[in-house]
């Protein structure tokens, strides 16, 4: 079966699904399916390999997945922030550590000799170890669509007691509360202007004075640009830096995922009105993708990934985040995208220091809008990471830390003679992850 084909018969019977009030377990699967692909940045038809292992051992392979790769367990000083339409938005700050408490150079065994050493020993790449500036720098983390705050996990394990970090789940994702302006009857379609409010009501809330980093993927991203497009005062101000993971400035519409012109134009017809459908038969759907786990799996690694050797604790990770955004959540969002264009936004940020990353076999946001904008910030720095995909900063975090932690050094947040750490390596034992170039 072609891919074009395998489109059009999984767009028929998620078709099918709309017009249906309850459906059978074959129907929720379908929906499940629909819900992986979409969660993922994508759209349905997508051609998985067969499954051969059965249902009962992948169940207890994802657990002892889940046991043995603990990531996202990095916790913070819990606050919430209040939105302009009275949604409660949950964040965490971590603070810099004093002096007394840094830690050691990896691999230290105590005194000024050792640490010396192992300082001289170290290899040329930055470890975000060792002294610090007391400048009152905040970083502050967006995530991405279907995700929460601890898609970070790896940078902010690297940099914590290092800077100051604030790291936040946008409205009805993580531990935030459900929009209230998408609840009840007068509800109204979420936007990305809306998410630029939210993000000025958490710097508001968690960093209310002093200078300002700002990093955002891909929705992240996307929300510091409507932050810049609503209020430019804030970032000629206080921002000092700007770091731009995967992202889009717009014409997000244009994107194919991958996939053959035909499945996609078909997709796209009947998506709003299949998500809508979704939307209304929840129970249905979760429970479609709990039955469809295998399948949802292999999506989400297609469009989260593209190394052959990435961590399976990591993609189980990467899994689990997107599994909990429930689907009222991804119908609710999923039209913002279409909407989207912050390209004249983007002139807020000519004077600011910018990182701006991307991986190359990026399927969601694919690294040509990042070149885009690196049209527009001529002197940002442009990083396209071989072999990675949407989820970058899971995949090679060890190249996003990197050079994140040049931004950092660059606009004062830590001293030039502070080293990063490799920590985050995600490939597996035996192979060696690409770096970034």
């Amino acid at each position: 079966m072609t891919e074009s084909s395998a489109a059009g018969d999984v767009a028929q019977e998620v078709a099918a699904l709309t017009s249906a009030a309850a459906g059978n377990w074959r129907r929720a699967g379908v929906a499940g399916a629909a819900i992986g692909v979409i969660a993922a940045g994508a759209a349905a038809g997508v051609a998985i390999e067969r499954l051969t292992v059965g249902r009962g051992m992948r169940k207890k392979a994802r657990l002892a997945l889940d046991s043995s790769g603990p990531y996202g367990g990095l916790r913070g000083t819990p606050g919430t922030a209040l939105a302009d339409d009275g949604t409660e938005l949950y964040y965490e700050t971590d603070e810099v550590e004093p002096e007394e408490t840094a830690k050691p150079v990896k691999g230290a065994k105590g005194g000024k000799a050792a640490k010396a050493a192992a300082s001289a020993a170290a290899p040329r790449r930055r470890r975000l170890f060792g002294r610090r500036t007391p400048a009152p720098v905040t970083v502050v983390f967006s995530h991405g669509y279907c995700l929460n705050q601890d898609s970070w996990h790896f940078q902010r394990a690297a940099l914590r007691g290092l800077v100051r970090t604030v790291h936040w789940d946008q409205r009805s994702h993580g531990r935030s509360a459900r929009g209230a302006s998408q609840r009840g009857p007068g509800a109204v379609a979420v936007t990305i202007d809306q998410l630029g409010r939210d993000l000025k009501a958490v710097i508001d809330a968690a960093a209310p004075e002093g200078p300002l980093v700002l990093v955002g993927h891909s929705m992240g991203g996307m929300t510091i640009m409507a932050l810049a497009d609503q209020y430019p005062e804030l970032i000629r101000e206080r921002v000092v830096g700007v770091a731009f993971v995967g992202t889009s400035s717009g014409k997000l519409g244009e994107v194919n995922y991958g996939l053959p012109l035909a499945g996609v134009n078909a997709v796209r017809r009947i998506l709003p009105g299949v998500l809508k459908a979704l939307g209304t038969q929840a129970d249905l759907v979760e429970r479609g993708r709990r039955a469809t786990a295998d399948l949802f799996a292999g999506l989400i690694k297609r469009y989260s990934f593209s190394s052959k050797d990435v961590d399976p604790a990591v993609v189980r990770f990467a899994e689990r985040l997107i599994e909990g955004t429930p689907i009222d959540v991804v119908a609710e969002f999923y039209p913002a995208f279409t909407d989207h264009d912050k390209t004249a936004a983007l002139g807020v940020f000519l004077d600011v220091p910018a990182l701006i990353l991307a991986g190359v076999s990026d399927l969601v946001t694919p690294s040509s809008h990042s070149e885009a904008i690196a049209d527009l910030l001529p002197d940002a720095e442009l990083v396209l990471v071989p072999d990675a995909g949407h989820l970058v900063m899971l995949e090679h975090p060890e190249a996003v830390t990197d050079r994140l932690a040049d931004l950092l050094a660059r606009v004062g947040a830590v001293p030039t003679e502070t080293n990063v750490d490799t920590y985050g390596t995600t490939a597996q034992p035996g192979t060696t992850a690409q770096p970034g170039s």
